[in-house]
């Protein structure tokens, strides 16, 4: 896990966030210590304790309140020397908590564990406990999080960048698949019982071999998605706010293009693959998105808000776009 600090380009091109790692943890006997009340946890609980850990001294006693965790069907406890280190009490039911619920969360915890649909804000923060040290936010973006209240209330925010690039950009291969050749309306067609029979011209999709990809945000997500996409004979453009070294940029066969309107105008598909901040609102407005061809296609693994949703639908049904492959 690594602290969230100012968003800047990392040097190795991430369109993302400037991450620091956090301090080494100690000595080997305290991971050993902690071994065996770590084995039994999943990977995604192990991070944000761990992080806590590698950034506090460990406390005699703590409470960690997990936001979302699945059906997990009982309450986990770190042990420190026989006693209770933290007393982990999970959302078992895997639901969006209410703004009470979590105020009652942030006032006993020690430390919090949100996911991305819990919105940590400032008003939020204003009612926490004392105790509470560390927010581990479950996944790699914090935008839900409003970091700079947290720090001045001496409060460690951190993620968990990598554990989902390879995942992210499977989904958008998948999509990028999915859309052109109509795979989700071949489905409904079926599900629904519609289907009459095979015929030439039944469900025609598009082909992606030989056709131009333009990824917007060329960071671990970004490349990710460039490889898989050029195994399938995709050519790779992108656009981002420097371009990426020399030698990514080789291996990826890959197209800078300084002016993202330009890109947009001449790409057959458009992966969405930057981070959501202030300055990628809308990113792609209604203006940009007119400039992309009838038959263009836009897929999206980012988050929502760097579309203009609306005017997405909108183009979308009057046939001014090919189609949209949203996660």
């Amino acid at each position: 896990p690594t602290v969230a600090q100012e968003d800047t380009q990392a040097p190795n091109g991430d369109y993302t966030g400037d991450y620091t790692k956090a301090p080494e943890c100690g000595t080997s006997d305290r991971l050993d210590a902690l071994a065996a009340a770590l084995k039994n946890l999943t990977p995604e609980f192990v991070a944000p304790v761990m992080a806590y850990l590698c950034t506090e001294e460990v406390p005699d006693t703590g409470s960690v309140f997990i936001v979302g965790g699945g059906k997990v069907q009982r309450t986990a406890l770190f042990q420190k020397e026989g006693g209770e280190l933290f007393d982990a009490r999970l959302n078992v039911d895997d639901r969006l908590l209410s703004q009470p619920e979590l105020v009652a969360a942030i006032k006993e915890a020690d430390v919090l564990v949100p996911t991305v649909t819990d919105r940590i804000d400032a008003a939020l923060l204003a009612q926490s406990g004392e105790n509470l040290k560390l927010i581990a936010s479950f996944g790699n973006g914090v935008d839900n999080i409003d970091v700079t209240a947290a720090h001045a209330r001496g409060i460690t925010v951190t993620n968990t960048p990598k554990v989902l690039t390879e995942d992210t950009a499977d989904m958008t291969m998948a999509l990028i698949l999915a859309v052109p050749r109509r795979l989700a309306e071949g489905f409904e067609i079926l599900e629904h019982g519609e289907w009459s029979g095979w015929s030439p011209t039944w469900m025609l999709g598009q082909r992606i071999w030989g056709k131009r990809l333009g990824i917007i945000g060329m960071g671990r997500i970004g490349q990710a998605v460039a490889r898989r996409a050029r195994a399938f004979g995709l050519q790779i453009h992108y656009h981002n706010r420097r371009p990426v070294a020399p030698i990514i940029a080789d291996e990826l066969g890959a197209t800078y293009w300084e002016s993202l309107d330009q890109m947009l105008a001449r790409m057959d598909i458009i992966s969405v693959n930057c981070p959501h901040t202030p300055a990628t609102y809308h990113l792609l407005s209604a203006r940009r998105l007119k400039l992309m061809r009838k038959d263009a296609y836009i897929v999206n693994t980012a988050r929502g808000g760097v579309i203009d949703e609306d005017t997405l639908i909108k183009l979308i049904e009057a046939g001014d776009i090919g189609g949209a492959g949203l996660d």
